[in-house]
């Protein structure tokens, strides 16, 4: 592809107003996102990487977009994201053998999640991706199927959340009994 192509497909996904991009999808339309350049003239942030989502912060960021002349209606769910779940059940999958499907416990929610780690068991607590996580890789979690059964969500290793000093050998993060279902897990990305 040439270069004029190249920014041609560019210009089709993003629309630049001041410091702010929204990014759409181009056969839709749909909002994908928004890039805020220069973030610091237009917020306190407090340190560098993930930057947590408060009410205070949606509405100055809902603000930042509106001053830039993009009037998108912003519905950001501030639940969190990565919470603590008790796997209920872990049954073979039928089309896959090294998979699982489980049923896992998240409080406010009961949860299908197709995992492939060897060392999902009935009983373990275990850090929950939920739909809408974003993880340390850019990854954003989707409801997907795999090999015919639908999976909401995903369950995690160490490596996986970059927690320093993670483990080689695959498989999930197995929690301590004291860590409460529902509960946010503290992420250090």
């Amino acid at each position: 592809m040439s270069p004029s192509k190249i920014s041609i497909v560019i210009r089709e996904l993003l629309i630049k107003k001041g410091d702010v991009v929204r990014i759409f999808d181009t056969e839709t339309g749909a909002l994908s996102g928004f890039n805020i350049f220069n973030a610091s003239r237009h917020f306190t942030l407090h340190a560098n990487g993930k930057v947590a989502l408060t009410e205070e912060f949606v509405s100055a960021l809902k603000k930042v977009i509106q001053e830039a002349g993009f009037h998108d209606d912003l519905n950001i769910d501030l639940t969190p994201k990565f919470v603590v779940g008790y796997v209920e059940s872990a049954e073979k999958h039928p089309n896959a053998d090294k998979l699982r499907i489980c049923q896992v416990d998240v409080k406010d929610d009961k949860l299908q999640i197709v995992c492939g780690a060897p060392n999902v068991s009935v009983g373990q607590k275990v850090v929950v991706a939920k739909i809408g996580a974003v993880m340390p890789s850019g990854l954003i979690i989707k409801p997907s199927n795999l090999r015919g059964v639908d999976s909401y969500g995903m369950l995690c290793a160490a490596r996986e959340l970059a927690i320093p000093n993670a483990p080689e050998e695959k498989g999930i993060l197995v929690l301590e009994d004291d860590y409460m279902v529902g509960e946010e897990f503290q992420t250090t990305f």
